[in-house]
């Protein structure tokens, strides 16, 4: 595609990388190091302007395009494989106006370079539940964090963003304007568009909050989730709660067995939360409270740890409806079977503002789920066979009580059956009509792809 490389570079302010270039396989790398793909063009974009002109050439030489944030898609999504890839990761800025509570931000910021910056002012919007994840691919997902109980989703809190379209428009959508498309932004994916700004309602997030973790011995597992489910069933919204399975990550003195960890946040006066998690910390057998007042950007960044780029990485997902004792027991089981130190179970507890947003309002389905769980294999070292066997048994055994899919931003590329399975059929099929009018020939199909009609071709890079 050596003719789609001199197109790009009449005019382009960034940086084109090719095959064979110094730099190429570093530029071409993603955060998931199972990922090995190789894009026939690499655009590191500087602004709108570039990448106007990659999704021009894209389309004219017949590239599928892969789009860069921040590149922490579990799927690997940040690359492809003979595509154009527009890396936008350089683009991180951030301007909050405080007085109206919103911020604009760069597709390449972090949720970290975010939060430095709207905390700054005290203020906040819900984002992924660590720093180092990049606000693009959190937001078009979904995205659920240490806020969304008080605040919603990530995307409930986008009011409006500048999209470069199929055809080489610039759009901006909001509930006002295009709001079909800033529907379907809203959880799609990057199905509909290279998003270029991200505008955001913010809240009041004051100096310190009371968050932390509680740290309870692997054996007290049934009896830890299920009281943790019937205190999380009346719990106010102000309480995010996320339960961990597996080493005591960022607990060195706790025994390297596998443990339970209920990280929490309280998104209000840090008397109030005390008084609302006493329950909480008093259950029967807690080894280690790191629950306190801290700085929010603190706390995110404390979730950082064993999150890190370089290592392979393996996930499902997928929505409950269920936590009875029969799939307590069960999900105990597969804890019981971790192939490793690395490896671990999340059950992220929803409701609360999550489920207030109307169904048809955003892309994102499963308001009503209660519970998230994730299944993650994770190595350095050593074959991925345990890992990948590991996490698909586990998905497997909590299928039955399954809400109906998985989440987009958890996903790998598990076939275009999952993805159907994520949004629904019925919403699927009406976002099948957004592709076709925004996207009728696929051009961006390197994602959790969303065909336009008549289209079978699929994600660039592998299933």
């Amino acid at each position: 595609m050596a003719d789609a490389a001199v197109a790009l570079a009449e005019g382009f302010r960034g940086e084109i990388v090719l095959p064979g270039d110094e730099g190429y396989d570093r530029a071409r790398g993603v955060w998931n190091a199972a990922v090995d793909r190789r894009p026939e063009v690499i655009a590191r974009c500087t602004g709108v302007a570039d990448v106007l002109q990659a999704v021009a050439v894209a389309r004219e030489h017949g590239l599928p395009v892969a789009v860069r944030g921040a590149g922490h898609s579990l799927a690997g999504l940040g690359t492809g494989e003979g595509a154009m890839l527009i890396d936008l990761s350089g683009l991180t800025g951030v301007r909050v106006d405080p007085e109206r509570r919103t911020a604009r931000a760069q597709p390449g910021a972090t949720w970290g370079g975010f939060d430095h910056e709207t905390q700054a002012f005290g203020l906040a919007t819900p984002g992924a539940p660590y720093s180092a994840a990049g606000i693009a691919g959190t937001t078009l997902g979904g995205g659920s964090g240490w806020l969304s109980r008080a605040y919603g989703l990530t995307c409930d809190n986008l009011v409006e963003a500048d999209v470069v379209t199929a055809e080489g428009r610039l759009l901006t959508a909001s509930a006002a304007s295009h709001p079909e498309l800033f529907a379907g932004l809203r959880g799609g994916g990057g199905n509909f568009g290279v998003v270029t700004s991200f505008t955001y309602r913010l809240h009041r997030v004051g100096a310190h909050l009371l968050c932390g973790a509680l740290y309870l011995p692997g054996e007290r597992l049934a009896p830890t989730l299920a009281a943790v489910r019937d205190f999380m069933a009346h719990a106010p919204d102000g309480l995010t709660v996320c339960c961990e399975f597996g080493a005591p990550r960022g607990m060195p003195q706790l025994p390297a067995a596998t443990a339970v960890r209920i990280g929490l946040c309280w998104a209000g006066r840090a008397d109030r939360g005390r008084e609302v998690i006493a329950p909480l910390r008093a259950l029967p057998g807690v080894l280690a409270d790191t629950v306190q007042t801290r700085p929010y950007p603190l706390w995110q960044r404390m979730q950082d740890e064993g999150r890190g780029p370089g290592a392979a990485v393996f996930g499902r997902s997928e929505f409950l409806s269920v936590l009875d004792g029969a799939a307590i027991d069960c999900l105990a089981e597969q804890v019981a079977a971790l192939p490793s130190p690395d490896a671990h179970a999340q059950l992220a507890f929803l409701g609360g503002a999550v489920a207030r947003v109307g169904a048809e309002d955003s892309a994102y389905t499963y308001r009503q789920a209660p519970y998230l769980l994730s299944a993650v294999g994770r190595w350095s070292t050593g074959p991925a066979e345990p890992q990948v066997a590991w996490v698909r048994r586990c998905w497997e055994a909590m299928r039955p009580f399954s809400s109906g899919g998985g989440c987009v931003n958890l996903m790998g590329l598990e076939g275009q059956g999952r993805v159907v399975e994520a949004y629904g059929l019925a919403k699927y099929e009406r976002l099948v009509a957004l592709k076709d009018r925004y996207d009728p020939g696929n051009l961006f199909r390197v994602n959790q792809n969303i065909r336009p009609s008549g289209r079978r071709d699929g994600p660039a890079g592998g299933a």
